[in-house]
């Protein structure tokens, strides 16, 4: 039977108060708030040796607790997700060298095994600090649509640039070939001493203009290796997202 290798902790931020759609950890799906589907999956991957909620709100922390997880009490003022990780990773005494992976909160549909496909580069490679998920784009409205982040990257997988807007952009539609476009999905890995590190950076100009913190990282000199995964994520943003994940679920 294999191990999980010691080191790998998935921290799953979840806060309650969100613009579109307020409480949204807590919706029910199938009987069961959201943050449990995403922690249930989370404990079904063997890279990892613990899953632990970060969250600011009580109830949370109570619906965690009554199906068994853990969790650890962050701020309520942090601006990111990945503020309230770091956080969490402090709060949990780990160190500089362990791994960390971000899954996200509202993706109770992820495949279990893109959690060790995020993490194995810097399970490969001590030296690397950070490491996200993309996924080709099949569905061709999303090339177009900002809500969905666009990448380009060299020949060694490194990232070159996130992007709201279509990259690469074809100056020569008529030409006959069609680029590939690739798109992020929300699961990082980091070594928790980077995480420090890049929390503490300031904003950049990149950023500050796509609001996509990744770009941070890039602006600062920092490699983010991305891992292309045949597996596309499901988000929920609005309850709409949530009806759209029932009946993915009930078709199951």
């Amino acid at each position: 039977m294999s191990t999980k290798p010691p080191g790998i902790t998935a921290i799953i931020p979840a806060r309650y108060h969100s613009n579109r759609f307020e409480g949204k950890p807590l919706a029910l799906i199938n009987e069961k708030p959201m943050i449990q589907h995403v922690v249930e999956r989370a404990l079904q991957v063997e890279l990892l040796s613990r899953v632990v909620v970060a969250t600011d709100d009580q109830r949370i922390a109570d619906a965690v607790a009554s199906f068994g997880g853990s969790w650890v009490m962050t701020r309520g003022d942090h601006a990111t997700g990945t503020d309230r990780l770091a956080e969490a990773a402090l709060l949990l005494d780990i160190s500089d060298q362990e791994i960390i992976v971000n899954i996200q909160g509202d993706q109770p549909l992820f495949p279990a095994e893109i959690v060790e496909q995020v993490a194995r580069p810097l399970v490969d490679d001590p030296a690397l600090p950070m490491s996200t998920l993309i996924y080709k784009i099949v569905r061709p409205e999303e090339i177009s649509d900002p809500n969905h982040v666009k990448t380009v990257f060299d020949c060694h997988h490194n990232a070159l640039y996130f992007s709201r807007s279509p990259i690469p952009f074809q100056r020569d539609p008529g030409a006959g070939v069609q680029p590939t476009y690739y798109k992020h999905l929300g699961f990082y890995a980091y070594r928790k001493g980077f995480l420090v590190t890049f929390v503490g950076l300031p904003e950049g100009q990149w950023e500050r203009f796509e609001k996509l913190e990744q770009l941070r990282a890039l602006e600062f000199g920092y490699t983010i290796r991305v891992v292309l995964s045949d597996h596309d994520s499901v988000e929920v943003d609005t309850p709409d997202d949530l009806l759209r994940v029932k009946k993915l679920l009930s078709g199951l």
